[in-house]
């Protein structure tokens, strides 16, 4: 059963990976950032459009990178979609929680479903150096959120 469930995991990461979703230049965005990992060479540019009541309408990124940060940044803008820029932030820490140790024990309840579509990426935990592709992206919208413009980094 383990080994199903790790190659239904592989399966989803590379299936995201070589056809993401959201991969497009976001022409009506409202906030932007870009994102950068200088220990792998991973870049992503993220652009949101937040609606009149601040909700994000829609997100779409750009970059080249491997498998897991492009997976990473196709499952953020599919999940972070309609949620409230607070709500995406709480979501983003506890994928970071998830990434770094495998699983998320402070996962808060109304965030379960999410969590579920992100928990493929979890694996990464036994893997440090790959921590930093799956959460730059989720370091990327923070920055966008912030609408600083500036470069995001996932050290």
């Amino acid at each position: 059963m383990f080994d199903d469930l790790r190659d239904l995991y592989q399966e989803v990461i590379l299936d995201h990976g070589r056809k993401p979703r959201n991969f497009r230049r976001l022409e009506n965005g409202t906030h932007h950032a870009r994102g950068d990992n200088p220990l792998c060479g991973d870049k992503m540019e993220l652009w949101l459009a937040l609606d009149e009541d601040g909700t994000i309408a829609d997100a779409a990124f750009q970059g080249r990178g491997c498998a897991i940060s492009m997976a990473s940044a196709s499952l953020m803008t599919e999940t972070v979609k309609g949620k409230s820029p607070a709500l995406a932030r709480a979501l983003g820490e506890q994928f970071r929680e998830l990434a770094m140790t495998g699983t998320c024990p402070h996962c808060q309840a109304a965030l379960e479903e999410e969590m579920e579509r992100l928990t493929p990426l979890s694996g990464v935990h036994e893997f440090p150096s790959r921590v930093k592709c799956a959460t730059l992206a989720w370091h990327t919208l923070n920055n966008a959120l912030d609408n600083q413009g500036k470069e995001a980094s996932s050290e």
